[in-house]
């Protein structure tokens, strides 16, 4: 490292300018406003990778629609276990919002919207088991106000655009859920990296992290490369997160630290079609996710979702899988290869025997034409015309293999925080549910990685999050109370 200029210090350096560092960072600076920030974007913008708008699906996942978060058991019981704890992680991140919304860290409540989310299903075995999910959730507290709609009239009122020319000659029925958000995670992670810099952190774009070199006093040395001039800097850490997206793996594994050993990544891409004429954007104003198809891994429900990107609203449909051994939409081909190594081989390899399923589902999605997939999204909406959709790459997904002692390696299409032993570094892997679940996943890195000032943070803490500790699913009272305070604070009442 000769030639280097003088290497800088810092007390926590956040690697990548997502919706994870943003929001580890805005915490951090509420709780120890005096600590040094350090932001590393490989970009020349916030949010520009997994957490652009158009980067991923992320419409704010609260589970109220996604029937993967709801399969039905062998006896035909419908299990809501994963759909209770998604949502109920969604709902810390949403009062965070509301208190950063009433506290000044966000000034611009627009990156939220009121649209309704629903799940759509036909056929007659379809419906039922929409109706046992239906009642399945209805005991619940966080989604008691689901309704299942099956008459053709209401339907074509609540959804116009996917009713016209649809014939309805099948048993076709929705769960519908009017609470649902939609969220622009670029303009959000914007607005958690402005408060942050406002308030004294430092950040750096279009640098890149070369390599982490763990320190004697137990902090780290990053090794930063301008990507523009080439130069070369060093900061000294007492802690690192690597919020890096589908990068996060390989900074991980060049840490060295024990933890990582073992996991690996399988890079999904994604493609959608979009829309902006006004009249089928007036005509389509929720997000419905409809069922897997049969082989279909979790993340290849399709949904036809009305979004609001800078304002403008957009309809997208997708996603459509793509593939590529890039582990970023700007990365590098040689991401995958290079990011196999003797300690996790054998979870690769296990993957490779066990996924035929998942393999098979790539490769037909890789085959299809343009004619086919507009032939997809008229199951969803029978109407649509070729001329007002275009397509769109969106960003890689990198999901978690970890390793399995049965099988060798096993795909968890879950997000994982991993931090080393002595908590002086952390990083998050995998892609779902993602964003909306960026909150409750930074406050395990706090609890995790900050154990001897955690209890001291609890008073803040729980100003940020009044539910914090607790379940609301088994707190209707508080639940209520909680969700009246964000719809104010957030704007999102019912017009």
């Amino acid at each position: 490292m000769s030639g280097l200029a003088t290497t800088a210090r810092t007390d926590v350096a956040l690697v990548g300018a997502g919706i994870m560092s943003a929001t580890l960072g805005a915490l951090l600076r509420r709780l120890e406003p005096d600590w040094s920030i350090t932001v590393i974007e490989r970009l020349d913008a916030v949010a520009a990778e997994s957490s652009s708008p158009w980067n991923n699906a992320g419409t704010g996942h609260s589970a109220l629609c996604e029937l993967n978060y709801t399969p039905q058991r062998p006896d035909g019981s419908i299990d809501i276990s994963k759909a209770v704890r998604v949502n109920e992680q969604f709902q810390v991140t949403r009062q965070f919002w509301a208190y950063a919304a009433e506290n000044g860290i966000l000034t611009d409540p627009g990156f939220v919207n009121r649209i309704p989310h629903a799940s759509f299903v036909r056929g007659a075995a379809a419906v039922d088991y929409l109706r046992r999910r239906q009642r399945a959730l209805a005991h619940n507290p966080l989604f008691a106000r689901i309704e299942l709609i099956e008459d053709p009239d209401e339907f074509a009122r609540r959804l116009p655009f996917m009713a016209a020319n649809r014939g309805f000659s099948e048993p076709t029925a929705l769960n519908w859920a009017a609470d649902g958000t939609d969220v622009d995670f670029g303009a959000l992670s914007r607005q958690l990296i402005g408060f942050c810099v406002r308030h004294g952190a430092t950040a750096l774009f279009g640098h890149e992290v070369r390599s982490l070199a763990r320190q004697a006093d137990g902090g780290w040395t990053l090794l930063i490369r301008n990507r523009r001039s080439g130069e070369k800097r060093r900061l000294n850490a007492k802690f690192v997160f690597v919020g890096a997206g589908g990068d996060a793996l390989r900074l991980l594994q060049r840490s060295g630290i024990e933890e990582v050993k073992g996991f690996a990544g399988f890079p999904i891409g994604g493609r959608f079609l979009r829309a902006g004429n006004p009249a089928l954007t007036a005509a389509h104003r929720a997000k419905v996710y409809g069922a897997p198809a049969p082989g279909a891994p979790p993340l290849g429900a399709l949904h036809l979702d009305l979004r609001f990107v800078n304002g403008r609203p957009w309809l997208v449909f997708g996603p459509y899988a793509g593939w590529s051994p890039k582990f970023l939409k700007h990365g590098h081909f040689t991401d995958l290869p290079r990011s196999i190594r003797p300690d996790n081989l054998v979870s690769m390899l296990g993957v490779g025997l066990t996924e035929l399923t998942l393999v098979n589902y790539l490769i037909g999605q890789l085959r299809l034409s343009e004619p086919d997939r507009m032939r997809a999204l008229r199951e969803f909406a029978p109407g649509a015309v070729d001329s007002d959709w275009e397509p769109m790459v969106a960003g890689q997904r990198v999901q978690v293999i970890r390793r399995d002692r049965r099988r060798g390696g096993a795909l968890d299409f879950d997000t994982t925080v991993l931090s080393a032993g002595d908590g002086s570094i952390a990083g998050l892997l995998g892609g779902s549910p993602g964003a909306s679940t960026a909150v409750p996943a930074m406050l395990d890195v706090l609890r995790r990685c900050f154990p001897d000032r955690y209890g001291s943070w609890q008073a803040t803490l729980k100003e940020m999050v009044p539910s914090l500790g607790a379940q609301l699913s088994r707190e209707p009272a508080l639940f209520d109370e909680v969700w009246a305070w964000g719809t104010k604070a957030l704007g999102l009442e019912a017009s």
